[in-house]
């Protein structure tokens, strides 16, 4: 046994073939969907498994504990924010995002203890990278959330992105195993096509995510279209420039008949010139694609500001002018530290002069009805 592994992360098809003959697989379903879907603490309240069976799982797989640490809701705007404790002591946050049809919710979670990615405007950043999450770590977050919703009589989870702390491509397997667990009728029952997995461009993740076939979708984040510029803001552009990142896209589109959506955070006086739009527009030629505007949210000590309303406009009308599809997202959650590319837990940031990655939250957010 992985000396991490916990049930959270099994789904059933796999715990079934773990323990072979020991368990089967009408327990295995019972297991999962007694751990993950009613949040079960013990084996013990699973109906109808064999003492054997139980024993054997019990032996080798616990089920993991996480706590919420903090629990703030907004007073602007309906996104509450999770500072969820991991066994080790680590600290990462997940955020409730409403949709706009009513008792509907998307779960933004972390990838994450941090981030490597070095981006200069976003807070996650400044705590740098501590470590990976467990697959179970991930499942855990929607859990919590999706149990709070149950008991409150407020809705349901109808779709998770991953964009929280953290970049999702630099721990693919971990996530894909979320995904299985999110997505599986005897788990969280997420639909697959209405999880997105976010990245600031890691080009072997996006082909490994093309060569899958999957349903599930894509979020990119821009920053610029102009490779000098983008470099200053996303260094990860000196190693997967963008217009490798949108190849990778397009051939993720392709395979998988799945629109990619592009996020652009918008960063008054820095990537919101006309010379910028017309990189963008062209850029975006490359493939069929939607594209987010949002306002970049502030962080304490970064030097930087939100548009003012005529930068966003005439940015917005230029791409739309050259036949961009491009819509403005709404990033809510800004009291309490919840939008777009302010998540860190405060202990741990660091001030430093690069500071991490750009969010798509918001438009991903909106996943396909179903």
């Amino acid at each position: 046994m992985h000396p991490t592994d916990r049930l959270q992360g099994e789904t059933p098809e796999r715990l079934a073939e773990r323990f072979g003959a020991a368990l089967r697989p009408e327990e295995a379903r019972r297991i999962v969907a007694h751990v993950v879907q009613r949040g079960g603490d013990s084996l013990l309240g699973v109906q109808q498994l064999r003492t054997t069976a139980r024993k054997a799982v019990e032996a080798e797989l616990p089920i993991g504990v996480v706590t919420v640490r903090e629990r703030q809701a907004s007073q602007e705007d309906p996104f509450v924010k999770y500072a969820i404790a991991l066994p080790d002591g680590a600290v990462v946050e997940t955020v409730r995002i409403p949709l706009e049809r009513a008792g509907r919710y998307v779960v933004c979670v972390s990838s994450q203890v941090g981030c490597a990615m070095g981006c200069a405007f976003c807070a996650t950043g400044m705590m740098g990278l501590a470590r990976n999450l467990e697959a179970w770590e991930i499942v855990e977050q929607v859990r919590l959330v999706a149990a709070e919703l149950r008991a409150s009589g407020e809705g349901r989870v109808h779709g998770v992105v991953f964009q929280g702390m953290g970049e999702p491509l630099h721990n693919l397997d971990n996530v894909l195993r979320a995904i299985e667990v999110i997505s599986n009728p005897c788990g969280l029952a997420v639909d697959a096509r209405n999880v997105t997995v976010c990245t600031v461009g890691i080009v072997p993740g996006i082909e490994r995510l093309a060569s899958m076939r999957t349903r599930i979708r894509l979020g990119i984040s821009i920053t610029s279209a102009q490779a000098a510029l983008r470099r200053s803001l996303v260094p990860m552009e000196g190693k997967y420039p963008i217009r490798e990142v949108v190849e990778a896209a397009r051939k993720f589109h392709e395979r998988s008949g799945r629109l990619v959506m592009f996020a652009y955070a918008l960063m008054g006086g820095v990537n919101t010139t006309d010379a910028e739009a017309d990189a963008l527009a062209e850029l975006l030629k490359l493939m069929p694609a939607r594209l987010s505007l949002i306002d970049w949210n502030p962080v304490a000590g970064l030097p930087y500001r939100p548009p003012t309303a005529e930068e966003r406009d005439r940015f917005h009308d230029r791409l739309a002018q050259m036949g961009v599809p491009v819509i403005r997202r709404y990033s809510g959650g800004k009291d309490i530290g919840a939008a777009c590319g302010q998540l860190a837990t405060e202990s741990k940031r660091k001030p430093r002069g690069r500071r991490g990655g750009e969010s798509v939250a918001d438009e991903t957010a909106q996943p396909d009805e179903s």
